[in-house]
């Protein structure tokens, strides 16, 4: 894999703010360091993506949302809503949870009919789908992709970074694999170092979702969560 430049990494990085206590001087500390260091986006929770995109206006950094966060236990009405309403506060892309529980039922036209949902409220708009692929096994990892896939997602993503796990690079390939070049793949959960960016990226991720940004560009330490 060719050597990246901290802006070619910075330009692959998903800032994140995504715990529930942020504060409106945390969202605009993190729009701040996006534009600093030339970060994709910044993603936020929905209520946030006001601030974000106000503090982001005249940059090339945008706002994203979580959608159906996260659990994806949401109704697919309720997601699309909420998609769609991030998309008019300027939210230029939309991460949304695939509804684990109806998927794990056995009902995947139930799952992807939910991820069509919100693809359709908020088209052209890219979608990513978090798997949460910790709690699923290889053979359902593969479904997962091809449903979103099949739903026409733009991505899909490995984690929450708030279950019992984050990326790992296994995932990551097979979700790459999966998927084939035409789809994006983006790595989030526990991502906190530049050796973990390089190792997910080499694995097929060309998306990372963290809130440890800062050290991964600069190839300093983060103890910080997703």
């Amino acid at each position: 894999m060719p050597e990246l430049t901290a802006a070619q990494l910075a330009k692959m990085i998903d800032h994140t703010l995504l715990k529930s206590d942020a504060r409106a001087e945390d969202i605009r500390r993190v729009c701040n360091e996006a534009r600093e260091y030339g970060f994709a986006t910044v993603c936020v929770n929905g209520c946030w993506v006001p601030l974000a995109a106000e503090c982001l206006a005249d940059c090339d950094t945008q706002p994203i949302a979580v959608v159906g966060f996260p659990l994806g236990a949401a109704t697919s009405l309720s997601k699309a809503y909420e998609a769609a309403d991030a998309v008019r506060h300027g939210a230029g892309e939309i991460d949304m949870v695939l509804n684990l529980g109806a998927f794990r039922s056995g009902d995947p036209g139930e799952a992807e009919s939910d991820i069509r949902a919100v693809v359709e409220a908020v088209a052209p708009v890219p979608v990513k789908v978090i798997l949460e692929t910790c709690l699923l096994t290889a053979d359902e990892i593969v479904a997962a992709c091809k449903l979103a896939q099949s739903a026409g997602a733009a991505f899909v993503k490995t984690s929450t970074g708030f279950s019992s796990g984050g990326a790992t690079v296994e995932a990551v390939r097979l979700m790459r694999q999966t998927v084939g070049p035409g789809m994006g793949v983006k790595a989030s959960g526990g991502v906190r170092s530049r050796e973990d960016a390089l190792k997910m990226i080499e694995a097929g991720a060309n998306r990372l979702g963290t809130s440890a940004s800062i050290a991964i560009v600069t190839g300093g330490k983060s103890s910080g969560s997703y």
